[in-house]
């Protein structure tokens, strides 16, 4: 079950990638100015940052405590806490920032002045990206993630190109585009609340519940710990359109980002059943299942995000050829955060593991202190380096967290991902890099890309295939291509 909804997810994912890579280095690009794409992209990072807060750790709390109810009456009354529980931070955050508005929006709007008339937008964007987690761990609880992916990954991608579209053939200005960007996240939201009723209908009850202290508490601590993934994810892209002059500075910075972040979607696929599994496995005290889904989850990402680390390294050069002059210069920040991200893949369930346990105070404590760091980093880096800078200050902060929580997991729970296997994925990597990378068809670029791309994935798959690296990719392997 685990690797089929897996795989049903990367595929989703996949799609949803190609779809936003359309929209992201080809049609925001040519479509809108690159002020008011660099102005798109500090919006949603914006929002990303703040969608822990507007959510209250609810979509992590559902997922830990939800396996452990039994009886009708506590569940319905514990999803009913979880619906109401992010109001105690919405409302108040929403009357702050109407009441002291001019201030708010003077400090976000202190080196790009277009920021000023889109503060509500933030806002409205983060809570219902609050409110779509939520309902998708509604889902995922009763193991149901295929729907909510893609919803996540493809839905909202989809209309934004229908909204670039429309901004091109002069249907929408860019004003009416950024407003329509909002209602497509609201529109997502609300998608997503009836497919959870329609998998579990609520039931309004307002009894307490036993444990309803630990509940809150992790709830908050939560709060804490996806401010820090979202931070860690999105405060490059913050503190360059508040440091730099000039607010396209985000939009270049974003399109490598976005490249690089490819290597990022199996993990976010195979996150989506890992978490209600690890939960599960943690509640029953099942170690050795818990052990066994930490290490063939470590080694498969390893493999699926080390093929597509090798496509971006070997074939940046060819694509930024097909790019505008303008949005060239990330090659390294592509490289950089590449690596970043091969490393947070080659961790497995590491975080679910963490986050569903007794020890993820602990973890909070880790992460605080990272996050400054990160904060600080990027204040050093970005004068001296500008967006090159703030790749440094990412791939920084992520490697020391990263390690922090590889120790961690080790020590308290004597376990960890990796084997023999996954050094061979490592090396297989590091010798296709060499052997690639200074060698291209004398073709025109896409074209390039492709058949490079087509040598490259069957020296890869032979490779993985005749060492047997992993019995579940190796098992793939036999029955699509009928061996």
């Amino acid at each position: 079950m685990v690797f089929t909804q897996s795989f049903k997810n990367t595929i989703s994912t996949y799609i949803g990638f190609g779809i936003g890579a359309i929209n992201t280095l080809f049609l925001y690009t040519n479509f809108l100015s690159d002020e008011y794409y660099g102005l798109v992209a500090f919006v949603l990072s914006a929002a990303n940052i703040m969608m822990p807060f507007m959510a209250f750790g609810v979509h992590n709390a559902i997922v830990k405590f939800y396996s452990g109810y039994k009886s009708k009456n506590s569940i319905n009354s514990f999803l009913t806490l979880m619906l109401f529980l992010p109001f105690l931070i919405v409302l108040p955050v929403g009357l702050i920032g109407f009441v002291s508005y001019e201030t708010i929006s003077s400090v976000l709007a202190s080196e790009n002045t277009i920021v000023k008339n889109y503060i509500w937008h933030i806002f409205v964007i983060a809570i219902a990206m609050a409110y779509f987690e939520i309902f998708y761990a509604w889902t995922k609880v009763q193991l149901q993630t295929v729907f909510g992916n893609i919803m996540k990954e493809i839905f909202h991608r989809i209309l934004i190109m229908i909204l670039l579209y429309g901004v091109y053939l002069e249907w929408l200005t860019a004003d009416e585009f950024i407003l329509g960007l909002v209602a497509v996240y609201v529109v997502r939201m609300m998608l997503m609340k009836l497919y959870a009723y329609a998998i579990r209908l609520p039931k309004f009850r307002f009894q307490k519940l036993d444990n309803i202290s630990n509940v809150l508490n992790y709830a908050l601590l939560m709060i804490v710990a996806g401010s820090i993934a979202m931070v860690i994810l999105d405060i490059d892209k913050f503190m360059i359109g508040l440091m730099l002059e000039h607010i396209e500075n985000v939009a270049y910075y974003s399109v490598a980002i976005f490249i690089a972040t490819v290597i990022a979607v199996p993990q976010r696929a195979m996150h989506q059943i890992m978490m209600p599994l690890t939960a599960q496995y943690l509640n029953k005290n099942d170690f050795k299942a818990l052990k066994d889904l930490y290490k063939r989850s470590s080694l498969n990402l390893l493999v699926v995000s080390g093929f597509i680390f090798l496509l971006i390294i070997l074939n940046i050069n060819q694509l930024y050829q097909i790019l505008p002059k303008e949005f060239t210069g990330g090659l390294i920040v592509v490289i950089i955060i590449s690596i970043a991200k091969l490393y947070d893949n080659a961790l497995g369930n590491n975080n679910a593991i963490l986050f569903n346990s007794d020890y993820y105070r602990m973890v909070l404590v880790f992460g605080v202190l990272l996050t400054i760091v990160a904060v600080l980093f990027n204040l050093i880096f970005i004068p001296l380096f500008g967006i090159n800078g703030s790749a440094i200050a990412t791939f920084l902060a992520i490697a020391v967290y990263n390690t922090v929580k590889l120790i961690y997991v080790k020590r308290k729970f004597n376990m960890q991902p990796f084997t023999l296997a996954s050094l061979k994925v490592v090396i297989s990597v590091i010798i296709l890099s060499f052997v690639f990378y200074f060698w291209d068809f004398p073709f025109y670029p896409v074209i390039n890309i492709v058949l490079k791309s087509l040598v490259v994935g069957l020296a890869y798959f032979i490779i993985i295939y005749k060492w047997n690296i992993s019995e579940d990719i190796s098992i793939q392997i036999k029955k699509h291509l009928k061996l």
